[in-house]
């Protein structure tokens, strides 16, 4: 069963850096593609940022520049480091991994970015 287990959100001022990790129950080079997703309060769940099984990656323009997502098979984890962070960048953070058409989901962490 895949289960996916994200960590390292919290509270960060403007222009502050963090770093994301998702935890796979699963060897990460067995899904098709995982990605990082933002849901802010009262809107919709958007991508972030995506790496692809044969190691392609691809941002969301607001970010491009600004975050890096990278995968490690030795842990089984994806990571998502942020930089420059801004308070729009804030709302709860899901990774994702996508197996043919199924797709899994964490439960999600937060990230604020606050003065």
């Amino acid at each position: 069963q895949v289960q996916l287990v994200e960590s390292g959100g919290g509270l960060v001022q403007p222009g502050m850096s963090l770093l994301l990790s998702c935890a796979s129950s699963v060897n990460i080079f067995e899904f098709n593609s995982m990605a990082w997703h933002r849901q802010a309060p009262g809107e919709q769940r958007d991508l972030v940022a995506k790496i692809t099984a044969g190691g392609t990656t691809s941002y969301a323009d607001p970010v491009k520049g600004r975050f890096t997502i990278s995968r490690d098979g030795t842990t089984e984890m994806v990571d998502l480091q942020k930089n420059g962070l801004k308070p729009e960048d804030t709302g709860v953070y899901y990774c994702s991994a996508k197996i043919l058409q199924y797709d899994y989901w964490g439960q999600g962490t937060q990230v604020t970015v606050s003065s």
